[in-house]
């Protein structure tokens, strides 16, 4: 029965039901963790390259990657970027361990010089563009630096693109984050029109900057792949590739604590970002480059790598959308994102009981990304949305995880429906 249609004097009844099932779980001692979008340990053995082998230290071009120089990484990592990302090989920069530490390096470059157009800490306002819900990390970083977040709500194909244009009309608007191949946690790929308008956009700022972080590239559930119009040369189409700053890393591939990083960008914002490197480094881990490329010597090794990392986590997302088909859909009390590849499950729950939700799970022991973090500010307007990630728990563990969430779902649902005939 739906729950729109259980007569006013059983909704009582029904939700004492559920908290006595709701104590069982109480006294169960779990300790459950779907928080963060982590690899497991099964998919972290995947990755068998700690040691050197018998070839040495040197790249292919005879570099010996235990000394200094090579800032934007030797050319062996760059190619393996340049593959993900879709791009020359010369529009790419290898970083350290972490896209997220380059995307934090941009924001304060802008900030302490600017691009261009003067130091944007010398502004009386900046504002950023932040699709939601989206990444939490994305936004803390604005926040960080100042700038007033905009919400740009997400659509079924990307973020809404007319409100992109109409609030790049501000000179204030400095950015906007993406995530556009399944994107957190959404799912979400951007369709040809979403990237296409976003590629042509002319905004008021000339120091705008679209942050294109495209994590989950390779990120496959299945054998029916998302497709992702490549964004690099529909902005040069257009004339616009100077604002356009790509970022991947290996951190879901490979070592999430010690993978690779880069950023693709136009041959004048390369320029740019190389004269600083000269400041800023010696150099990045080119020992942890080499062994890394020397793992994926082809394309052909990395989609069949990728595929074994499928083979682990599809199993842990098909636990999940049963779980919710089973128990919740024949109630019509919440809707989730079905994705193709990516990290997450993109929950809502009815309007106001997603921070509920989060609680009674928490309180049972069961910790989940808190609720409304997929929003700036952390704020989620209807208190609606919750971020399943499904990839770090065994199989088992997430099995009894959906149990308790869903259950926790009936019960803040319930309590809001009561709630409701009490005012």
């Amino acid at each position: 029965m739906k729950y729109i249609d259980i007569p006013k004097h059983e909704i009582e009844t029904q939700l004492s039901g559920l908290i006595k099932e709701y104590g069982r779980y109480m006294g169960m001692g779990l300790k459950l963790d779907m928080s963060r979008g982590k690899p497991c340990p099964e998919q972290l053995d995947l990755s068998k390259m700690l040691l050197i082998d018998e070839t040495g230290y040197k790249a292919k071009n005879g570099f010996d990657c235990r000394n200094y120089g090579v800032l934007d990484g030797i050319e062996e990592a760059k190619s393996f970027f340049a593959g993900i990302m879709d791009v020359p090989t010369g529009n790419v920069i290898v970083g350290g361990n972490s896209s997220l530490n380059m995307m934090f390096d941009i924001i304060a470059q802008g900030m302490s010089k600017g691009f261009g157009e003067g130091a944007w800490a010398k502004e009386d306002k900046i504002k950023f563009l932040c699709p939601a819900p989206g990444y939490d990390r994305h936004f803390a970083i604005t926040e960080y630096f100042g700038f007033e977040m905009i919400n740009i709500p997400m659509q079924a194909d990307g973020p809404d693109m007319d409100m992109i244009e109409e609030s790049i009309k501000d000179p204030a608007v400095k950015g906007i984050w993406c995530v556009p191949k399944y994107s957190n946690p959404e799912g979400t790929t951007y369709s040809d029109e979403v990237v296409k308008r976003m590629s042509a956009l002319k905004p008021a700022a000339k120091d705008f900057n679209i942050l294109y972080d495209n994590a989950y590239a390779v990120h496959h559930l299945n054998d029916t792949p998302d497709t992702l119009l490549n964004i690099f040369d529909e902005c040069k189409k257009n004339g616009t590739e100077d604002m356009l700053l790509q970022f991947a890393s290996t951190s879901k591939i490979t070592f999430a604590g010690s993978g690779m990083s880069a950023v693709a960008a136009s041959d004048n914002t390369i320029k740019k970002l190389k004269a600083r490197l000269t400041l800023q480094t010696i150099g990045s881990d080119k020992i942890n480059q080499l062994r890394h490329c020397r793992m994926f010597n082809s394309p052909e090794a990395l989609m069949k790598h990728m595929a074994e990392h499928a083979k682990i986590i599809a199993p842990k997302f098909e636990v999940v959308l049963s779980k919710l088909e089973a128990q919740l859909a024949p109630l019509d009390i919440a809707r989730w994102t079905k994705p193709n590849g990516g990290y997450f499950v993109s929950f809502y729950a009815q309007k106001g009981c997603a921070s509920r939700i989060a609680t009674l799970c928490k309180d049972a022991g069961m910790v989940l990304t808190p609720a409304g973090a997929s929003y700036p500010y952390g704020v989620d307007p209807d208190d609606s949305n919750i971020r399943i990630a499904p990839t770090f728990p065994p199989l088992t563990e997430l099995d009894v995880a959906m149990d308790l969430f869903c259950l926790a779902v009936k019960i803040a649902t319930l309590e809001k429906m009561k709630e409701g005939q009490n005012t």
